[in-house]
């Protein structure tokens, strides 16, 4: 049995998200009433209009068109901001933390570029910030980092965090499609924008990687940290290679401690072992791996986006900031600044194709130009192209700075037609 305690929501936003919680809340008030104790009302709903129909039964007694006067009103006692974007939500949930009220968010882009100056606010309050819903949908990823691997000696988080680029190259790989069609279905079945930039060019994973980071690492790592490709580049003649040498293509976040005291953060295209967890994450589903030094490997898996999956992340965190108003908060504190290494200081294997003439001499050529700057062929192919050739090459790991002067150098040849596709290999 537990001690009954009403708590009650502001919710800020009733679109895909907010309404899903909305829904929840309704749904499984019983359950969490039984389980916890904490008796969940919707007490107040920000809306834009408050006309305006809605997929979700919501009393219109509790719309409000008025953000602030949700995040004051004395009688709320938790703060869910579901309105995304970095203004109002920013002052909003500063409001909210300065109020002594928790606050729950799936604001990606806030918490990459504000996220230390917001944890260091519900430090000061001493109540929670917590934001599951803001990396990776419905996994539960952030709480376990947080609270369950807080002594775990983290070396590498390394996923599958954007649902739109996974469906793209899923169906590059599985159906032959090229980029472009592949693209196309992702938008007519909703997996993509109409502007697609911040998913396809790995904006939206590196947000997300940023506050991975953080997390992970106990230091203050901002989007503008996080070095990032997209996957419009990619053709399907880099996903058949990749598949003939036993590989996946996916788009990876990663984060990883480096020498113990720098942080590197990067986002883009890789070719994954086909024995590698990640390389069997299909369509929209996304898939994180954490890396520590007792407890080995650890892989979080499910769906990555979309409104109910992202509510029930939303819901988890509710449930946790009601429970924990009795005991107080748990937010991450005031972060130092990271140390962030650079992607030219990073190393890992490559592979990279060349179009070249097909005459002898020009695998010396070439090879002597991988020489010049420490880069080791660990294998090589060749195919013709009529009266040319191309060379596939991987390499072994090397430094990031010295393969992009190769590739410099290589493109300068006589003998090189072009410099095509060029891709990190991961997770060997």
């Amino acid at each position: 049995m537990h001690d009954v305690s009403t708590v009650n929501v502001g919710i800020l936003g009733c679109g895909n998200v907010g309404g899903g919680l909305i829904g929840l809340i309704s749904e499984q008030h019983d359950v969490v009433l039984a389980r916890t104790g904490a008796d969940l009302r919707v007490a107040r709903v920000a809306v834009r209009s408050i006309s305006k129909s809605r997929d979700v039964d919501v009393d219109s007694n509790l719309l409000t068109v008025d953000a602030a006067a949700v995040v004051n009103d004395p009688g709320i006692d938790v703060v869910v901001e579901t309105i995304g974007g970095i203004e109002p939500a920013r002052e909003l949930i500063l409001a909210a933390l300065a109020a002594g009220k928790p606050v729950v968010t799936a604001n990606k882009e806030l918490l990459a570029n504000h996220g230390a100056e917001l944890y260091a606010a519900a430090a000061a309050a001493g109540v929670d910030l917590l934001f599951e819903a803001a990396v990776a949908g419905a996994i539960p990823l952030m709480r376990p980092l947080r609270e369950s691997l807080i002594g775990e000696p983290i070396t590498r988080v390394m996923g599958i965090v954007n649902g739109t680029t996974n469906y793209i190259l899923t169906q590059m790989t599985e159906a032959g499609a090229s980029y472009h069609d592949a693209l196309a279905e992702a938008q007519s079945l909703g997996y993509a924008e109409r502007d697609p930039t911040a998913d396809v060019e790995g904006f939206d994973a590196g947000a997300k990687a940023a506050i991975i980071a953080s997390v992970a690492f106990g230091v203050s790592v901002v989007a503008g940290d996080v070095y990032h490709e997209g996957i419009s580049a990619i053709t399907e003649a880099d996903i058949a290679f990749a598949s003939r040498l036993g590989y996946a293509v996916k788009l990876l976040a990663i984060a990883e401690l480096v020498d113990k005291t720098e942080v590197a953060v990067r986002v883009h295209p890789a070719m994954v072992p086909l024995t590698h967890p990640l390389a069997s994450v299909r369509d929209s589903f996304n898939a994180v791996f954490v890396e520590g030094g007792a407890v080995g490997d650890l892989m979080f898996y499910g769906r990555g986006a979309g409104g109910r999956p992202s509510a029930s992340a939303v819901f988890g965190d509710l449930i946790d900031a009601a429970t924990n108003i009795q005991r107080g908060g748990a937010s991450l504190g005031e972060l130092p600044r990271a140390s962030i290494r650079s992607i030219d200081d990073i190393e890992s294997a490559f592979y990279l194709s060349l179009d070249v003439a097909d005459q002898a001499g020009v695998l010396a050529t070439v090879a002597a130009v991988f020489g010049a700057h420490g880069v080791s062929i660990r294998s090589m192919e060749q195919e013709g192209l009529g009266g040319d050739a191309r060379l596939i090459f991987i390499t072994h790991p090397a430094r990031e700075a010295n393969v992009q002067r190769t590739l410099a150098d290589l493109a300068q040849l006589d003998v090189v037609a072009r410099v095509g596709s060029t891709l990190r290999v991961i997770g060997e």
